[in-house]
């Protein structure tokens, strides 16, 4: 069960909005609510977990219940790992929505062994699987499967979400790759959402023993992906998520400020609203 000291204002402020373009909620990680002016509401890899203490440690806030989402069109997931495909923080906005999880087999295969479908009011048919090279459409958005370097992941994907002149590309835990250049070259990316964190040393996974972990781009590799995208604005996730790996973000102000782009750096804290 999940439980935030914040109530359920964040739900309410997606549900309340009424964008001119589009508008997104960061919710700490590597989360997102995407709202279009007609009213869609997407969310991508909303994880509303604590980790796996001491090994990993939430730092910010839970911000929500998944129970308190009324609005979802479509539930998104990057990849298999748990703060990304996370039956507690996932399944209830199912229900709740009977919005579909999209998302590719490696991360449906989460979802069925953990067996959401017994242990929440979700069917097998709100399950939908893609893989790189498709389009998925919902209501005023086009979302598009894109191949991205995640080399910890088994299966990872990236998005680039349309909606009528506006392009966002996110990216799961991405890093600097030739891959990405496709994106740059086929898409004028307004918002690049890129995974950003420190090296650090946390207890390994198998025998708790302390262990050097770096599971993020870091200050000169999350704009070089930036780069290759050709993004417009670079906004950087995950820095704030787990203790050792934290980073800040506004490092990266002399990093991006001599190159073509990414044009400009939106720092966004947990709950920040982003218009395009």
């Amino acid at each position: 069960m999940v439980h935030s000291d914040w109530g359920d204002w964040l739900p309410r402020a997606v549900a309340d909005a009424d964008p001119e373009t589009v508008a997104l909620w960061y919710l700490g990680c590597n989360g997102f609510a995407i709202k279009g002016s007609d009213g869609t509401v997407l969310w991508i890899d909303p994880y509303l977990g604590t980790g796996d203490p001491p090994r990993t440690t939430r730092m910010i806030p839970v911000p929500f219940d998944p129970a308190d989402v009324t609005d979802a069109d479509a539930l998104f997931v990057t990849h298999e790992h748990t703060d990304h495909v996370h039956g507690p923080s996932q399944a209830p906005i199912l229900a709740g929505t009977d919005a579909d999880l999209i998302g590719p087999d490696d991360s449906l295969a989460v979802a069925r062994e953990e067996n959401w479908t017994d242990r929440w009011d979700v069917s097998d048919d709100q399950f939908t699987e893609i893989e790189e090279g498709d389009t998925v459409r919902v209501g005023g958005f086009a979302v598009d499967v894109v191949e991205v370097h995640d080399p910890d992941a088994t299966h990872p994907v990236g998005y680039v979400i349309r909606h009528d002149d506006a392009a966002i590309f996110h990216g799961g835990d991405t890093k600097h790759s030739a891959v990405l250049e496709a994106v740059g070259e086929r898409y004028d990316v307004d918002l690049g959402i890129l995974a950003f964190g420190s090296a650090g040393t946390i207890p390994d996974k198998e025998t708790r023993e302390p262990a050097y972990t770096k599971w993020y781009a870091d200050e000169n590799e999350v704009v070089d992906a930036a780069r290759a995208i050709r993004a417009d604005r670079l906004l950087p996730t995950h820095w704030d998520m787990w203790k050792g790996l934290t980073a800040d973000p506004t490092a990266l102000h002399p990093h991006v400020r001599s190159f073509e782009y990414p044009r400009s750096l939106r720092i966004a804290e947990i709950g920040d609203r982003v218009d395009l």
